[in-house]
């Protein structure tokens, strides 16, 4: 016991930085996800919409190592979002066993009409800190990869 107080105690710098950095976290995100909640869409539907609406088509192996957001249920989104008429699916003129996801109008309706409110709510999220301190935000965080 006295060995985990100890342990706990040579700690604390560390682990008070976690619980900072946690929290900072979670405040960020429930904030930068308003405005994605207002629009109707979910986490992963907007960040599969934004990503094909800046990098163009993407087979869903592409899609999950570019959105930010985690999930698990990829197909599910996809398929919803196809059902919702935002993408479509294409069979790859290179490999007939993969498809490539693609953006319709309809989807690059509705992410412009989001993004703007989006870009807006990130920057008033961010505009607590000056440049200076953002880029050296950057730049600590960067050290975990």
């Amino acid at each position: 016991m006295e060995n985990i107080k100890t342990l706990i105690n040579d700690s604390k710098l560390n682990l008070s930085t976690l619980i900072a950095f946690t929290r900072a976290e979670h405040k960020i995100h429930s904030l930068e996800y308003k405005t994605i909640k207002e629009s109707g869409l979910t986490i992963s539907q907007f960040g599969v919409l934004e990503v094909l609406y800046n990098k163009g088509d993407l087979r869903i192996g592409e899609i999950m190592e570019k959105i930010l957001t985690t999930s698990g249920n990829i197909t599910v989104v996809v398929k919803n979002l196809e059902k919702d008429g935002f993408i479509r699916k294409i069979s790859d003129p290179l490999d007939k066993r993969s498809t490539i996801i693609s953006i319709t109008e309809k989807g690059i309706k509705v992410i412009e009409e989001i993004l703007p409110e989006h870009i807006k709510n990130i920057n008033n999220i961010f505009n607590i800190l000056t440049d200076e301190e953002k880029v050296v935000l950057k730049d600590i965080l960067k050290k975990f990869k």
